[in-house]
């Protein structure tokens, strides 16, 4: 085992890593120090502060972080339209980074040589923090107990919080619970029956989300202002990021918006099934796409859709702060300098749908696309030779062929 001096755990107070943090404790004999990131979660944390005191921690980091998650990161990601294998929306993905940035500086501040986490060894996180870390000081060591330990089930688990009297909650007892990641942008919760891809999730499972056939039977009208791809505000008010991305989770929840059951492949080389949920993030998805419809350029537009799929496999696979990443982000930043202006949005029954969009620096000229007389000058005699230029290699292709 490797001399370690101190350690920086990444601690939610819960049953996983409450149980790391007195492993590490026992193993290492040295201090830790616990820090708890505030991504709005939606749980009180001071109970998390409260069991660190009890395991004898002597610092005791909680910080809000809500403001720095969706500007710094969410944020940034929409631009990109972002969308992992085409659904997901990358809610625990976007989280990590943050967090393991925050682990490398605390990690700095006290003189920790090494930081800790509770991602287990099947899972993409794990993966995710070492990434970042390796990236921001590759100096430290990245501890990952469900990789050294020889705790290998849940019973075990619970046998271990007993006999060190570990407080154990309740419904954590017996079965196995749902493995459950909230933060601002989305829910996720994965095992128990979820585990069967061809079991139906039982309506329990959801927790930000009405049920869209219990929604409202009268759709809500919203309307999300945009200044260089960034949302500003909702309904004509101004909003920071966090603000802003909570009031769309609350209209979203109440019209059953942003659910989604989804298997995907982990990076690590498995298929999973997770149940999904992100209100505010699919109206933000939504009205991007509407008021980018107006003011990207056509090949510039396609050229960020191109891109998009291996923006979000970065993403999901942890390089946030790979090379690659960045340069990416610098296209997709770019070509928002144009994007402002106002999209309103129809909100019913799970969709969130576009029914019109303005902007100041609209390429839209229904001067120029109306059916009837148009001021602008457009020869429709043109179209005739950019046709037939189009159609040149069809034609030669088609000699050659004896067609």
């Amino acid at each position: 085992m490797t001399k370690i001096k101190k350690i920086v755990l990444s601690y939610s107070g819960g049953l996983d890593t409450s149980i790391i943090l007195k492993w590490l404790q026992e193993t290492y004999g040295c201090e830790v120090v616990t820090f708890t990131a505030d991504l709005g979660q939606g749980e009180e944390l001071e109970p998390a502060r409260a069991k660190a005191e009890m395991a004898g921690v002597k610092d005791i980091r909680i910080v809000d972080l809500r403001e720095e998650f969706v500007r710094d990161f969410v944020f940034p990601m929409l631009r990109a339209n972002a969308l992992y294998e085409g659904q997901y929306l990358l809610g625990t993905s976007i989280a990590r980074p943050l967090i393991a940035r925050h682990l490398v500086g605390i990690a700095r501040e006290v003189g920790a040589d090494a930081v800790a986490h509770g991602a287990t060894g099947k899972g993409n996180d794990q993966i995710r923090f070492k990434l970042a870390v390796n990236a921001l000081d590759p100096s430290i060591k990245v501890i990952a107990p469900w990789r050294q330990w020889n705790i290998r089930s849940r019973m075990q688990l619970l046998e271990y919080a007993e006999k060190h009297r570990i407080p154990v909650p309740s419904d954590k007892r017996g079965e196995a619970p749902f493995s459950i990641d909230a933060n601002l942008l989305h829910t996720s919760t994965e095992g128990k029956i979820l585990e069967n891809p061809a079991e139906v999730a039982p309506d329990h499972v959801y927790q930000r989300t009405v049920d869209p056939v219990d929604a409202p039977d009268t759709p809500e009208i919203i309307t999300i202002g945009f200044e260089r791809g960034d949302p500003v505000s909702v309904n004509g008010k101004s909003m920071t990021p966090a603000a802003l991305l909570t009031e769309l989770n609350g209209l979203g929840g109440r019209h059953g918006i942003g659910r989604l059951d989804l298997v995907e492949n982990r990076f690590i080389g498995m298929k999973s099934r997770g149940i999904y949920e992100t209100p505010g993030g699919t109206i933000l998805l939504s009205a991007h796409r509407g008021i980018e419809s107006i003011t990207l350029d056509r090949a510039a537009a396609h050229l960020k859709d191109e891109i998009m799929p291996r923006y979000a496999e970065l993403i999901y696979n942890g390089f946030w702060f790979a090379p690659e990443r960045e340069m990416l982000q610098a296209l997709i930043d770019h070509s928002q300098a144009f994007v402002s202006g106002e999209v309103t949005l129809r909100l019913y029954k799970g969709s969130a749908s576009v029914i019109s969009r303005a902007s100041p620096c609209s390429l839209y000229s229904a001067d120029l696309v109306t059916f009837e007389e148009s001021t602008i000058a457009f020869d429709h005699h043109d179209a005739e030779g950019f046709i037939r230029l189009n159609g040149l290699r069809l034609r030669s292709w088609a000699a050659r062929n004896g067609r």
